[in-house]
């Protein structure tokens, strides 16, 4: 089985800074893609940026010039870097992971995971 975990939330005054770190376990041998989703109260989840495998990274336009993503495919594992925090940037941060190929029983499978979330609260 396959889990991912995040964790680096909290609560931050508005201008500062966090990162989030999230890992993927299990019997792992590829990620294509992983990402970083935010879901606001009351609204839906949207993308904050994405990664793939030795690509380029995309952002939400809410992210770009404040946000950073990178990853470590060797620990199977994907940051976000805050800076200049808001208080609309306030919600649950979801780590995604798509296209993770895995072993069970001997077969391989390919599927889309997500985390359990981690609370970013912007306030002063």
């Amino acid at each position: 089985q396959v889990h991912l975990v995040e964790s680096g939330g909290g609560l931050v005054q508005p201008g500062g800074s966090l990162r989030l770190s999230c890992a993927a376990s299990g019997a792992i041998f590829s990620i294509n893609a992983m990402g970083w989703y935010h879901q606001a109260p009351g609204k839906q989840r949207e993308l904050v940026a994405a990664l793939t495998r030795g690509g380029s990274p995309n952002y939400a336009d809410s992210a770009k010039g404040r946000f950073t993503i990178s990853r470590d495919n060797a620990k199977n594992s994907v940051y976000l870097q805050m800076n200049s925090l808001k208080p609309e940037d306030t919600g649950v941060y979801y780590c995604h992971a798509h296209g993770v190929a895995y072993f069970r029983g001997g077969t391989s499978y390919t599927d889309d995971y997500w985390g359990q979330g981690t609370q970013v609260t912007v306030s002063s």
